[in-house]
């Protein structure tokens, strides 16, 4: 197609962004406390000349107008990423293109990504110390990195290539996004979640959200070493999980929720049948015996949609030993309740409430919403016999995502529900770059309610003596860069 292909040496290791300087911060110190934080991060990515740009978009229109898209297609991604490599390579050379070796190997893989992959955010995607990427049309970038948002260097052709891959996305999940729908939640193939909402609506070009998962899967364990919660604080939870409480975790966008179900999930017996309830699956169970169940939005006749209700209705009819809904935003908080209330312990689920109490207003206002005409007392009375704890935890102003409470639903007095502490994260002050200094602790409850089923699951002992062993940590003496 090229004339004669000669295979070239092997092309020195494609060049990686920067790192930021938060990636070097030491590992948070023992005792619970929290590490420091860097006051401020350098922008990701590097800028490309306007010349670089133009070879590039020259070469991938010379490889479009030379190559079959059907054949291509048909082929395996690797031997697929391997030809195209080739091809462009021959179109470089032919070319007479005066580029270094490293900005070759670059813009080859750069037009690579653009035929298979995600295009200019496939290098944000292989990094794992990002944690969002928020794209706003085709010309800003921020990325999230251990917590802060920095600007990141993207460079699309236009509107249209973003649009591209907008669409990319949602058709690999088998949904729809352009002008007739504008609005798509997707996810990538390693579970990430992803947000589209495309032009007329965002009025300044395609705007696409992603919130990427590590590749490493965290447990409990990585949580303490981050400083989300104690060591005891993890036994605690080791405990809640494997007795088989009603777990409800709260907090706010972006604080972590998923991320700690995930890892709550991990002390699920191997031998129980799971059945998980999402908008966009992201749950990563490692258990043999799982259900994966995904909602639906409708055609564009408006039929044919499947939303979460209907969704957690149905796992009452599989036979699960736990269920398990992503999050709840609406009516199927009643069914989730109704599950919870029948049989079905150890159910887990989050919602959106910057505080336990506000997580169970919230679930009583999400009841009331459906139209269900129940009374209040009524209602609280079901969240008192489902529910038994609720997990909160908080995104703070230093970036840093802590577990800022265990509660536990205790019952009711009139018309109020009772809810008592277990562990709560206090706040010391702050070091000299902006990091919050803080500490879990256990809140002196020594006799917790879900004692009884503890001892069910033969755990009593182990949960009595955490709660007689942990020492209450003392408040440190201020000193200069504390709060006040």
């Amino acid at each position: 197609m090229f004339g004669k292909r000669v295979k070239s040496a092997m092309a020195p290791e494609r060049p990686t962004a920067p790192i930021p300087a938060a990636r070097q911060t030491a590992r948070p110190p023992a005792g619970g406390m929290s590490p420091a934080l860097p006051p401020r991060l350098a922008p990701i990515g590097v800028a490309r000349s306007e010349r670089y740009a133009e070879l590039r978009k020259s070469a991938f229109k010379t490889l479009i107008e030379n190559i079959s898209l059907t054949e291509l297609a048909a082929l395996a991604p690797g031997q697929a990423h391997g030809e195209i490599r080739e091809i462009v390579g021959e179109i470089l050379a032919l070319g007479g293109a005066n580029l270094t070796a490293n900005e070759q190997e670059q813009l080859i893989e750069e037009i690579s990504n653009d035929m298979l992959g995600l295009g200019p955010i496939e290098p944000l995607l292989a990094r794992d110390d990002i944690s969002d990427i928020m794209i706003n049309g085709n010309r800003d970038c921020y990325v999230e990195v251990e917590g802060r948002v920095v600007p990141a260097v993207v460079q699309f052709n236009d509107s249209q290539q973003l649009a591209t891959i907008c669409q990319r996305i949602a058709n690999r999940v088998g949904r729809r996004v352009d002008e007739a729908n504008p609005i798509c939640d997707a996810r990538l193939p390693d579970g990430s979640r992803v947000n589209i909402i495309l032009p007329p609506l965002a009025l300044d070009g395609p705007s696409l959200t992603i919130r990427k998962f590590r590749r490493e899967r965290l447990t409990l364990d990585t949580l303490v070493k981050l400083g989300s919660i104690s060591a005891e604080g993890k036994e605690l939870i080791e405990i809640i999980s494997r007795a088989r409480c009603n777990v409800l975790i709260s907090g706010g966008t972006g604080s972590g929720k998923t991320t700690l179900l995930n890892c709550m999930t991990g002390h699920i017996e191997h031998g129980e049948r799971i059945v998980t309830c999402e908008d966009a699956a992201e749950l990563q169970l490692q258990q043999p015996h799982v259900v994966r169940l995904e909602t639906r939005p409708a055609n564009l006749e408006g039929e044919g949609a499947v939303v979460m209700r209907d969704l957690v209705r149905n796992c009452l009819r599989m036979r699960p030993d736990r269920i398990i809904v992503g999050e709840v935003r609406g009516p199927e908080a009643f069914d989730l309740l109704q599950a919870m209330n029948t049989g079905h312990d150890g159910s887990m689920s989050t919602l959106h409430a910057n505080s336990p109490r506000e997580a169970i207003a919230r679930l009583e206002g999400m009841i009331l919403m459906a139209g269900f005409n129940l009374p209040s007392r009524a209602i609280r009375q079901m969240i008192v016999g489902a529910v038994d704890i609720i997990v909160q935890i908080a995104r703070m102003r230093d970036g840093r995502r802590r577990i800022t409470h265990i509660t536990e639903v205790v019952g009711m007095e009139g018309d109020v529900v009772i809810v008592q502490e277990l562990m709560a994260f206090d706040i010391h002050g702050e070091d000299e770059d902006g990091g919050i200094l803080g500490a879990h602790r256990f809140t002196g409850i020594s006799r917790p309610r879900f004692m009884e089923r503890a001892r069910y699951f033969g755990l009593e002992m182990r949960l009595m003596e955490l709660m007689a062993t942990v020492e209450f940590p003392e408040r440190p003496t201020k000193e200069r860069g504390t709060a006040r």
